[in-house]
């Protein structure tokens, strides 16, 4: 395999080059100002969460005026978890083309060359910023500003509170990453990030503005503030449902002051406002007649709300039936905004813009396919789906981990069976046949663009130093979150030169070894009953790709550590 170092200069400015060239022959029409674009994004919120979409219980006024000022898109898909949907969305492509193909373990880093929408619309004079959760890459060259966000305020990893995050890092007060320097903000995350994204398009300026408020509830854990809880209690709501549709009314009440500002800056005619979640929801509870859940590729797993309102041009309260899906944003927004994309860029979505302002009725027929199982490698045929403007071809089988593959394949007709209850393979054979080898033709397709090569994480550049790996991208057969897991991290020295590397794990009840294990070296410390840490310093390491695995080792028994710190003191003497 060729070595690929995506921290060196050249190919980032060679990348910026490309852009720049390819937009430099886009002329503005006269001297109208492009659309403002807000892209809104929740986190494991399903179809059902919503008033408007009859939810029986749960009150989401904002989102109900939002709903008929819109035109929505009635039948439209993402992928089954949270990474390989932000990847479809933010590049127009399927992520399976992007390296981002799973939520963990090194597998939701969106690769460095992928060319973004922020990318894109910076390069034609938009600002660009990003409020909430990227979950596409933590460390230097995949990081939300590394990927065209002159803006951010996000959180790391998939979560709050998970592997990637500072130890008890809270829904309240959460540490966060600003322009990739960490803060300690105050207040809950909702409002904390959408009081970003209200600072952001307040700031007066002469470019349009692409904000991307990524909220991360109501994924778990299922914190929320106090009042939000109490709304849902004692309306015969289990408790993680009722904290659930709180934290719901929360982002509901945020959307209100988000509005409210446009409306006051004199900015909601001319801003492109678009609202998606990015998967199914991750708990039982109303979903309409769709079905299972988060992780599925039954539609109960990537069928979700789409809407998309611009006063004056899209209708309100129209409806759109044409089946569209999370690749077809970005052509979508890149149209309506008047910028065409590099011409070294290869789109797999369709733009929705004609359709949307009614210039347009129907789509050319064409297949969407879906994919999602955990691994470190797609596997043809598990977990998948192919679907047409009528039909569905479902695999569903085989979604956690790569043990041996029982296929169920099965056939629905999405116009007359949405629930997906009545199997039609065995009556319309043909129809399946198409289908599956449509399928076939994409597998093949998307596997192809870069293949799916370990993901390395760039030590020694002045891009970032130090730089902490986390739980979130350690790999390895026995990677994981659980205290007694085992992982390594897949790196790549930019400069050949000396390093300190520190471990970081809970800290021990008694004296215990600490290990590292760092390409050709393997080395330990004792540490005492309390240590925390462990620093090995000074190492010489030479560039290029290498493995380092941490661990405690105490009574025969190795526990991975929690976060490894690795700071590239200086240039090896004499390196080449």
């Amino acid at each position: 395999m060729p070595d690929q170092r995506p921290w060196i200069a050249v190919s980032c400015a060679l990348v910026c080059c490309v852009l720049l060239s390819s937009f430099s022959s886009i002329a503005r029409a006269g001297e109208a100002r492009r659309p403002n674009v807000l892209l809104i994004i929740t986190d494991d919120q399903g179809w059902g969460d919503f008033g408007f979409h009859g939810n029986p219980q749960l009150k989401t006024p904002h989102w109900d005026r939002l709903a008929a000022q819109s035109t929505e898109l009635t039948r439209f898909h993402v992928c089954p978890v949270c990474s390989p949907t932000r990847a479809s969305l933010l590049t127009g492509r399927y992520n399976y083309r992007t390296g981002a193909i799973d939520t963990f373990l090194g597998r939701s880093t969106m690769v460095t060359e992928e060319v973004t929408l922020a990318e894109m619309l910076a390069a034609a004079g938009y600002r660009t910023g990003i409020f909430g959760k990227w979950h596409l890459g933590d460390n230097y060259p995949s990081r939300p500003g590394d990927q065209g966000f002159a803006e951010s305020l996000v959180h790391r990893g998939g979560g709050i509170g998970q592997a990637s995050d500072p130890p008890g890092n809270s829904y309240f007060d959460p540490a966060l990453l600003e322009n990739g320097r960490e803060v300690k903000s105050h207040g809950y995350c909702s409002d904390v990030f959408t009081d970003a994204a209200i600072r952001f398009i307040s700031r007066k300026s002469s470019e349009p503005f692409f904000a991307y408020l990524a909220f991360n509830c109501p994924h778990t854990p299922l914190q929320v503030p106090e009042e939000y809880h109490r709304r849902y209690q004692g309306m015969g709501l289990d408790e993680d449902t009722a904290k659930l549709y709180g934290m719901v009314a929360n982002i509901d009440d945020n959307l209100g002051r988000l509005f409210a500002k446009l409306q006051e800056l004199k900015l909601d005619e001319s801003t492109i406002v678009v609202f998606l979640t990015d998967n199914g929801p991750q708990s039982r509870r109303y979903n309409g007649v769709l079905k299972d859940l988060k992780g599925s590729v039954h539609d109960g797993g990537i069928r979700v709300p789409c809407l998309v309102r611009l006063p004056s041009q899209v209708a309100a309260g129209a409806k759109i039936d044409q089946v569209a899906a999370h690749i077809d944003l970005t052509p979508t927004l890149l149209e309506a905004c008047g910028v065409a994309r590099p011409a070294n860029v290869a789109l797999d979505g369709v733009s929705l813009w004609p359709l949307l302002l009614g210039k347009q009725t129907s789509l050319a027929e064409r297949t969407l396919f879906f994919q999602w199982h955990r691994g470190d490698v797609p596997e043809r045929g598990r977990a998948c789906a192919a679907r047409s403007s009528r039909y569905k071809l479902v695999q569903p089988a085989g979604r956690e981990g790569l043990k041996p593959l029982q296929p169920a394949w099965a056939l629905y007709d999405m116009i007359a069976d949405p629930g997906e209850k009545q199997n039609l393979i065995d009556t319309h054979a043909d129809v399946a046949a198409t289908l599956k080898a449509a399928y076939e033709r994409w597998f093949d397709d998307v596997s192809s663009t870069r293949g799916y090569p370990v993901p390395r994480i760039v030590v020694g550049t002045p891009h970032e130093n130090p730089v902490t790996l986390t739980r979130q991208d350690w790999r390895g057969p026995r990677a994981g979150w659980a205290n007694n897991s085992v992982g390594h991290w897949d790196i790549e020295a930019g400069a050949a030169g000396r390093y300190d590397v520190t471990v970081r794990f809970p800290a021990v009840p008694a004296e215990s070894t600490v290990r590292l294990r760092l390409g050709k070296l393997d080395l330990a410390q004792t540490v005492s009953a309390a240590a925390d840490r462990a620093t090995f310093a000074a190492l010489t390491l030479p560039a290029g790709t290498q493995q380092l695995e941490g661990s405690i080792e105490r009574g025969g028994q190795a526990s991975g550590v929690h976060y490894v710190d690795v700071l590239w003191r200086a240039p090896e003497p004499n390196a080449q």
